[in-house]
């Protein structure tokens, strides 16, 4: 389904046995919802548009709901979280060629750290991987998004 201009993905629950899916070069974007596709080991995601962007959420907790509070999470966060409960046999994801994935072939600004602060950041979420964007993923790799992938977002100033 690469290049044929997706803006929805509402069709695919009548595939619940697909194995690889290649979306790249649409105008997916933050709020891609996927069906719940539990054989799905391989999701490209290049080029569409997926960013960083901040969101405000109710807390979960039903203390915090109670008490109204809001926190604050970003778009990429959201969809690796939908991603982590719908294709929980994701083994290869990427995401190059979108805000979100600050490739330094893309975005000049962004440079190796960048990245490997960002690959970090996905593997916490989403465990399973072995493959994202370009790399296998390391055992140091995983070992590190274990213990500070929860602290590494890559968080775009105001």
């Amino acid at each position: 389904l690469a290049f044929v201009v997706c803006r929805s993905l509402e069709g695919l629950k009548t595939f619940s046995y697909l194995e690889e899916l290649i979306l790249d070069n649409n105008l997916l974007g933050n709020d891609l919802l996927l069906p719940r596709l539990p054989h799905l080991h391989t999701l490209t995601l290049n080029k569409n548009q997926i960013s960083f962007q901040r969101i405000t959420c109710k807390m979960s907790n039903e203390f915090y709901v109670s008490a109204k509070l809001k926190y604050v999470k970003y778009k990429l966060e959201s969809l690796l979280d939908h991603l982590a409960e719908v294709v929980p046999s994701l083994q290869y994801l990427s995401l190059l060629g979108n805000v979100a994935c600050p490739n330094e072939l893309v975005c000049q600004e962004k440079d190796e750290d960048d990245y490997q602060r960002y690959r970090y950041f996905v593997l916490h979420k989403l465990t399973n991987l072995k493959f994202l964007d370009t790399r296998k993923v390391t055992k140091r790799e995983r070992e590190e998004a274990l213990v500070r992938g929860a602290f590494m977002k890559v968080v775009k100033p105001k």
